[in-house]
């Protein structure tokens, strides 16, 4: 079965598989590359030049412009490295959690709280 299909026991997830760290290796890598300030101010100033240093797809290019999350877990991304990129557009882990699964964050986080504390 490919892996770049929705996982259908946690409903706005994607499965990262090796295949998809294959398709993603170029945009992980660029992620990963935010951790150091000279990388991030260096996107800043030219995302498309910045994208193409790292051989990014079409596809991945055109989620990093349209700043799509979601598109960029179908495009082979790894969360833990898209933590980076969301970084630089001032959204945490629950931003993204909301985003996955069709919530807002307030939801989301409403969501979190409700079962960390036992409660169905």
């Amino acid at each position: 079965m490919a892996s770049n299909y929705t996982d259908r026991k946690f409903q706005g997830t994607y499965l990262f598989d090796g295949q998809m760290a294959k398709k993603g290796y170029g945009l992980n890598k660029m992620c990963y590359s935010f951790n150091d300030q000279v990388a991030r101010d260096e996107f800043n100033a030219d995302p498309e030049a910045y994208c193409e240093k790292f051989k990014l797809t079409e596809a991945q290019k055109e989620a990093i412009r349209n700043k799509d999350v979601i598109g960029l877990l179908r495009e082979g991304g790894s969360i833990y490295y898209l933590a980076k990129f969301t970084g630089l557009l001032k959204l945490n882990m629950q931003d993204i959690g909301g985003l996955q699964t069709g919530m807002s964050t307030d939801e989301f986080k409403a969501m979190l709280e409700k079962n960390g504390r036992g409660e169905v």
